[in-house]
């Protein structure tokens, strides 16, 4: 299944976005009497407030197709996964328009960024990577797996 996403997943095509989303495996109260991932998933912070279990970082050229991803336990920083797989980039973040400090084509870039908020959404609500109850490891993953998959299947079919 990984040599076949692999397989799928798009070129870079130098223009490229970079975002996480959070995969919650169970709610906040059931932390303490959850045992599946005990161990393995991690707290973490994220725009919508705490939550229990991993990240998914992925990049996205500007067509949508998915060309890199890497899962994170739920308290690893942003950033770090970033540096690893997007060395020789130049960032432009929301704080740099609030500075003022970018050029028109760094901000005409920016407001592009709403391709890769769409995949992670395609990816929560139609391929439901966050919404199965997995009872292993194993079973997370297969899910996720599934799911990008089923994703870079059906930007396929539209090309």
């Amino acid at each position: 299944m990984c040599a076949y996403f692999t397989s799928l997943k798009g070129k870079p095509t130098g223009i490229e976005f970079i975002d996480s989303t959070c995969i919650k495996v169970c709610h906040n109260i059931c932390i303490p009497r959850h045992k599946a991932f005990s161990g393995i998933a991690r707290r973490g912070k994220g725009t919508m407030g705490w939550f229990y279990g991993f990240k998914l970082h992925l990049i996205v050229n500007y067509q949508g197709e998915i060309v890199a991803a890497k899962v994170t336990t739920g308290n690893v920083h942003d950033t770090q996964p970033v540096e690893a797989s997007a060395q020789g980039l130049t960032p432009v973040t929301c704080m740099a328009i609030k500075a003022k400090a970018i050029s028109l084509w760094d901000r005409a870039i920016l407001w592009k960024r709403f391709i890769i908020e769409i995949i992670n959404d395609q990816l929560k609500n139609t391929s439901y990577i966050e919404h199965s109850s997995p009872r292993s490891m194993n079973a997370f993953m297969l899910n996720l797996l599934v799911g990008l998959v089923a994703y870079c299947l059906s930007r396929s079919q539209v090309n």
